[in-house]
């Protein structure tokens, strides 16, 4: 009887071991300094859910997150590109801050001009801040 509850105990652990990767929720950049998601499904109703830690795990728990953003103290933007498979389509410049319109290796996308965007890098004093597919309210 022994042997059997020491037995169920070892195959109650493996398969935790084994299921509980199976449910991580992989984000699309590396945390930075906070982390926000973007659900809804249309800018409109957009619901932001940000936090300072634990992105993955919030994930789990987020319904229609259709847009996710971070912000780094600095980033090289080159690597970063290279890293993503991303390419620049267009630059705005602004007064404050060089924004960054790219296709890259990301699930999120929208439509900007008539070419498909899925990654948003607005680098500013203060930080770079990364969305895809865009970077949704005041930034």
């Amino acid at each position: 009887m022994r042997f059997l509850r020491l037995l169920l105990i070892i195959l109650c652990a493996a398969a935790l071991c084994v299921t509980i990767p199976a449910f991580n929720a992989d984000t699309c950049f590396e945390e930075g300094e906070s982390y926000t998601f973007f659900c809804g499904d249309t800018s409109k109703d957009c619901r932001i859910v940000t936090v300072k830690r634990g992105a993955a795990l919030k994930k789990l728990a987020l319904d229609e997150v259709c847009g996710e953003s971070t912000t780094y103290p600095s980033l090289d933007v080159n690597q970063f590109l290279e890293n993503a498979h991303g390419q620049v389509i267009f630059c705005e410049q602004l007064s404050d801050s060089v924004n960054y319109y790219c296709t890259a290796d990301l699930p999120y996308s929208v439509e900007l001009y008539g070419t498909r965007i899925n990654l948003h890098i607005c680098v500013k004093e203060g930080g770079v801040t990364v969305a895809s597919p865009i970077i949704f309210g005041g930034y």
